[in-house]
């Protein structure tokens, strides 16, 4: 009976030391995984806002006829260079029957005019010679055949103006559409065949072509309102455009809007910023680019994951290793950060490790 008593109790300690040692191990295993460390390291911190938006030519313009009627001819294509002058395209022009008619009427009057102002001219011309009529009043009738005869081909004028678009005087053509910049043509949204309205003082007109000087660049973009006031005229503004994404670009802010607008739910401000170009890329109207404007930098000094800091009220803390797994919360300075890092001023070393939350 002892002996099965003996062997109970002997079975039981085995037992309770391997379990203990089982126990031990996982706490051990779990102490290894459950709390990663790191320590401070040194770094730049660069604080900034973003602002998206687009890069666009400084310089747009839309090129409009000054007749109405149908597209003949276009003579440039889309990137094209084009000079001040240039010719660009050709109008058909459909008249209008009203004032075709009335502008026809007035040529008709004014050739009548004409005739009978010339037969009277005529007639006292022989007076005049044979000096029954003073040269003062046969000036009268030289001056009533000159008005006359300027009418006449005016009324001419008028009618081939209203036909044709062209005029027998020299510079009056109408219907041909020149460039009135130096410029790249960026778009031509009609074809040849299109119909198309005259520029007036009560029509905007049909835009034939886009023009725009490629050499002079700018950035436009919004700056949410938390991040309106840090940044002022002159900052540089580096530039990732999404389709050239191996290579920054710089730019010099210039222009802050004083009015803020909201958009998807958010205050935010338009700012320009004049692009540098590059020779190596050719930057295209219309790219879509994230603009970084430095607020502030710090070089070379102690940082720490922000994520690993904890606050109350106004005090910030880490928790330092002080045993293998045990930590001990302290306080320290912090400066500058960029949303990521966050600059260390004080209450710890490079060599502390702390825990990773």
């Amino acid at each position: 009976m002892k002996k099965f008593y003996v062997i109970i109790i002997v079975a039981f300690l085995v037992l309770s030391f391997y379990g203990t040692l089982v126990f031990l191990y996982r706490k051990a295993v779990e102490r290894d995984v459950l709390f990663e460390t790191e320590t401070p390291f040194y770094t730049d911190i660069v604080k900034k806002a973003v602002a998206t938006g687009t890069i666009t030519p400084r310089r747009e313009i839309e090129i409009k006829s000054q007749v109405s009627g149908v597209v003949e001819k276009l003579y440039v294509e889309p990137g094209e260079i084009v000079k001040d002058g240039d010719l660009l395209a050709k109008i058909r022009i459909i008249p209008d029957m009203v004032n075709l008619n009335n502008a026809e009427s007035q040529l008709n009057t004014a050739r009548i005019n004409f005739e009978n102002a010339k037969q009277e001219k005529e007639r006292q011309a022989q007076l005049y010679e044979k000096k029954f009529i003073s040269e003062f009043d046969y000036d009268q009738y030289v001056l009533e055949f000159n008005l006359a005869e300027e009418q006449l081909e005016s009324a001419a004028n008028n009618v081939q103006l209203i036909r044709e678009g062209t005029s027998n005087k020299e510079g009056q053509v109408t219907n041909e559409v020149t460039s009135t910049v130096n410029g790249m043509v960026l778009d031509v949204p009609v074809r040849e065949g299109t119909f198309i309205i005259e520029t007036n003082t009560f029509n905007e007109g049909t835009t034939i072509m886009f023009i725009a000087d490629m050499k002079s660049m700018i950035f436009e973009g919004h700056v949410d309102e938390s991040e309106i006031g840090k940044i002022k005229d002159g900052m540089e503004l580096i530039l990732t455009i999404g389709a050239i994404d191996t290579e920054k670009f710089k730019a010099l802010l210039e222009y802050i809007s004083p009015k803020g607008e909201e958009i998807e739910g958010a205050i935010q401000f338009e700012i320009r910023a004049a692009v540098e170009l590059s020779e190596e890329h050719f930057i295209r109207a219309g790219y879509s680019a994230n603009a970084d404007i430095v607020l502030d930098t710090r070089e070379n000094v102690l940082a720490v994951r922000e994520s690993n800091l904890t606050f109350e009220k106004d005090n910030i803390f880490v928790e330092i290793e002080k045993d293998y797994q045990e930590f001990e919360k302290k306080q320290i300075e912090t400066g500058l950060s960029d949303g990521i890092n966050i600059e260390v001023m004080s209450g710890v070393t490079e060599k502390d490790k702390i825990k990773k939350l």
